[in-house]
């Protein structure tokens, strides 16, 4: 469930380091610890020091899978290894919205956002993400993950 209303920020583009593939659903949770893993071995073997929490963004595409970015924000580009490679999150407008809870329950958190974007007029301008503030140190029902949908308003932004 949504831990409070959703909230205009404005964010400054970031840095990531990242790892991307096309996966099915049900790919997804294996598939991400396996990345995290992979982007922190990196940056770690770099001495190189996140510079927030594990994140994902994803594109539904064709055949019910998604390509999917995942990994860490960082504070210098990288060079990459062919595996691991530099990639950044978008700045500008954004509407945010937090979810507490496990992850099946996450829709209720973009339905939150989509209301809030009908209600003030807004539209979403590319690929959420979703960073992922302490799964592994708590147990499912407080996990806490922040929704950032990049948007623009009509009228305003066009």
């Amino acid at each position: 469930m949504p831990l409070d209303q959703p909230e205009l920020r404005d964010t400054t583009e970031q840095w990531t380091a990242v790892r991307r593939a096309v996966v099915a659903r049900d790919e997804l949770v294996p598939w991400l610890a396996e990345a995290f893993g992979e982007v922190a071995t990196y940056l770690s073997a770099h001495g190189i020091a996140p510079k927030g929490y594990p994140f994902t963004r994803c594109h539904a595409v064709p055949g019910h899978r998604y390509a999917v970015e995942a990994g860490f924000p960082i504070s210098v580009r990288i060079a990459g290894n062919g595996s691991v490679r530099s990639s950044t999150l978008p700045g500008g407008r954004a509407v945010v919205a937090w979810h507490a809870g496990s992850y099946d329950s996450i829709a209720q958190t973009y339905q939150a956002i989509d209301n809030w974007l009908q209600d003030e007029g807004g539209y979403r301008t590319g690929d959420a993400w979703e960073t992922y503030h302490d799964p592994s140190s708590r147990d499912q029902p407080e996990w806490r993950t922040e929704v950032v949908q990049p948007i623009a308003f009509a009228g305003v932004d066009s």
